[in-house]
């Protein structure tokens, strides 16, 4: 393996995706109990610290790979997947809301794989706004695991949030496919970072993909 995946950007998403299982047993076997929700938490907010830690250390040394890019939607899927499928088993987040997160995030994971031929869609502020509503609701969810009115406006307003991002990927997929597609001469059609890197439909773009070098670090869909 190449020493330049070693770096510590890399490492920390290694340690958040490893927290995964943990996180999972701990809520299936004691996720019932506060002291387990405690112990819970405490991991939850470790994996979230190097979520945010990962990118910023990756965009100040310059360590942007595609390893990186690669790995860090997917520990961040991993870990909000597995902590809200615990919480609604233990009737602390509606069942509803975890689905259609779940499908939200399956069909864009799919669709990013789709148009991967085509080229990469960089991340947008929708997408880190999705990524801050779904860490807020699983750690008030943890900390409060009673069914508030404050649980339930947090709960609607992700799922809301998720959704919006995810019908706003779904158009600059298509932009970007029929960009690329174009029969029209490359220096007469609008490319994909044209339209996706200007903004796109509903959210502008914070960055391009972190690609062996440049720009951001992370992706956030």
């Amino acid at each position: 393996m190449s020493a330049t995946m070693w770096t510590l950007p890399n490492v920390l998403t290694g340690l958040r995706l490893l927290a995964v299982p943990f996180l999972g047993a701990t809520l299936a076997v004691a996720g019932d109990s506060p002291r387990g929700r405690m112990a819970a938490l405490a991991l939850f907010v470790a994996a979230s610290v190097t979520d945010f830690a990962d990118g910023w250390v990756a965009r100040r040394r310059g360590q942007c790979t595609d390893l990186g890019a690669l790995v860090d939607p997917i520990a961040d899927k991993a870990l909000v997947g597995t902590a809200l499928i615990c919480l609604s088993g233990h009737d602390v987040v509606p069942w509803w809301a975890t689905l259609v997160v779940l499908a939200r995030e399956v069909a864009v994971t799919g669709l990013r794989l789709t148009v991967l031929r085509h080229g990469v869609i960089p991340a947008s502020r929708g997408g880190k706004v999705k990524t801050v509503t779904q860490t807020a609701l699983i750690l008030l969810a943890l900390a409060q695991p009673g069914w508030t009115e404050a649980l339930m406006v947090v709960v609607v307003v992700t799922v809301a949030w998720t959704l919006i991002t995810g019908l706003d990927y779904a158009v600059k997929a298509t932009a970007l496919t029929r960009a690329v597609d174009s029969p029209r001469r490359p220096w007469q059609r609008r490319v994909a970072g044209d339209h996706v890197d200007g903004g796109g439909p509903l959210f502008p773009n914070s960055g391009r993909q972190q690609g062996g070098g440049t720009g951001s670090s992370r992706v956030r869909s």
